[in-house]
C-alpha cells in the first residue's frame, strides 16, 4: 500500500486529490496538511511514502518544507512531489534541486496523478513528461558557468553515457533500448551513478548533469 500525505492550503484541492487517490486499491491518503509546517510535522510523524506538496502555502512554503523533509535522515524513504499551478514555476527548479522527486501540474489528468504517485513511490522521478524537460532546460539555460565537476571523474564512460540519458528524461527501459542493454543493467548503472555522485534520486541527477555541463538544453530531443 502506497501511503500519501496531501499538503495544500486549499481544502477543495485536497478533497479532489483524496477522492482520486482513494479510488485506487494500492493507495491510501494517511493525512492532510494545510501549510508547509504542518506537512513537515505530519511527514515526521507518519513517514508516508509520498508527499504531494503545494508550492505556495502559508506559514512555510512548499520549497522550504521540502528541504526540511529531505534533510531529515529519518525521512530518507519519503518522496516529495511538488504541485504547481504553472508548468514553469521558479520554485519548482529549486524544489527539485532540494530533493523533490518531481512535480505535477495541478490540472493534470486523474490517471496521470495516480501514475505519478506510483512512479515516485517506487523510487523513480517524474522527469519523463515533456513539460518537465522544458522546465529543467529553462532554468539550466540560465546558468552562467558550471560549478566544479563534482565526482564525475569517478564515472566510467558507460556510466557517463547513462547519466546523459537520465538527464534527458529517459526511463531505464528507454536507456536500455538506446544503449542496447537489458533494463536490469540500465537500472544497475543508474544505481551506481547515484551512489558515486551522492544524489538522492534521478531528479537530482538531472540537475547535477545540467549544472556541471554534462548535458545542455536541447541536447536530446
Amino acid at each position: 500500500m502506497i501511503r500519501v500525505l496531501l499538503a495544500d492550503d486549499q481544502t477543495l484541492v485536497r478533497a479532489g486529490f483524496r477522492s482520486i487517490l482513494e479510488g485506487e486499491d494500492d493507495i491510501e491518503v494517511v493525512a492532510e496538511a494545510g501549510d508547509g509546517e504542518q506537512a513537515v510535522r505530519q511527514a515526521a510523524l507518519l513517514r508516508p511514502d509520498v508527499v504531494l506538496m503545494d508550492v505556495r502555502m502559508p506559514v512555510l512554503d512548499g520549497l522550504e518544507a521540502t528541504r526540511l523533509i529531505v534533510a531529515d535522515p529519518a525521512l530518507q524513504a519519503v518522496r516529495v512531489v511538488i504541485l504547481t499551478t504553472f508548468d514553469l514555476d521558479d520554485y519548482v527548479y529549486g524544489a527539485i534541486k532540494a530533493g523533490a522527486g518531481g512535480f505535477l501540474v495541478k490540472d493534470t489528468e486523474p490517471a496521470e496523478l495516480v501514475r505519478g504517485v506510483r512512479v515516485v513511490a517506487r523510487g523513480d522521478a517524474l522527469l519523463a513528461p515533456a513539460v518537465t524537460r522544458r522546465l529543467i532546460a529553462e532554468f539550466a539555460s540560465r546558468l552562467t558557468a558550471p560549478p566544479p565537476a563534482a565526482d564525475l571523474d569517478s564515472l566510467t564512460d558507460r556510466e557517463r553515457e547513462v547519466l546523459e540519458l537520465v538527464a534527458a528524461g529517459l526511463s531505464n527501459e528507454e536507456i536500455a533500448g538506446r544503449l542496447v542493454l537489458s533494463p536490469a543493467t540500465a537500472k544497475t548503472h543508474v544505481s551506481r551513478i547515484l551512489a558515486k555522485l551522492g544524489a538522492r534520486d534521478r531528479a537530482q541527477l538531472v540537475v547535477l548533469a545540467y549544472e556541471t555541463g554534462v548535458i545542455r538544453p536541447g541536447w536530446l530531443r
